[in-house]
């Protein structure tokens, strides 16, 4: 090796343990209030989310029966109706869940701290954070899913045009 220092490399920083904490949890009052304030939207928002997840399920197969029912009442050439009804479908269905498992999450991190708030149950306000962790998880799963699905869906868009330009002529 050579006698030169490294101006490049990462900085070195001591390990510390982490400190140990007290036993009981204490919050603040300011803590407290913004946690009861925000309970109701919580719990608004997920019931929302509910209700949406049901209305969006419920058009997805709605939107694919019609589908296929105007396919046999009209005259389009064959499977084109059930094709467009299955998309339909496909698109709608998966939307539903996802929204369903959102909105859970929400739901019942309002209601986890709603219970705290009655019972004064440490083990309520961890299950309302545990909550709040699982949706923001799951959201940042949604997201790489969604950046890993951009390039995938730009390939399909051009290999679509591509085709659809060639058998124009």
């Amino acid at each position: 090796m050579s006698d030169y220092e490294n101006h490049y490399r990462s900085p070195e920083t001591q390990i510390v343990p982490e400190a140990k904490q007290g036993t009981g949890v204490e919050l603040t009052v300011k803590m407290l209030q913004y946690l009861n304030e925000a309970s109701p939207w919580l719990r608004f928002v997920g019931i929302l989310g509910y209700i949406t997840a049901g209305f969006t399920i419920f058009g997805g197969i709605a939107g694919m029966l019609s589908f296929v029912a105007v396919g046999s009442m009209v005259d389009l050439p064959s499977g084109i109706a059930p094709a467009f009804g299955a998309l339909f479908f496909i698109i709608y269905l998966p939307t539903g869940v996802l929204t369903l498992f959102l909105a859970n999450f929400i739901f019942k991190f309002g209601q986890k701290i709603r219970y705290y708030k009655l019972t004064n149950s440490i083990e309520e306000l961890e299950e309302a954070l545990k909550n709040n962790k699982s949706l923001w998880k799951f959201i940042g799963i949604l997201c790489i899913v969604s950046l890993a699905l951009i390039p995938v869906m730009l390939i399909l868009t051009l290999i679509v045009g591509v085709v659809g330009v060639l058998g124009a002529f």
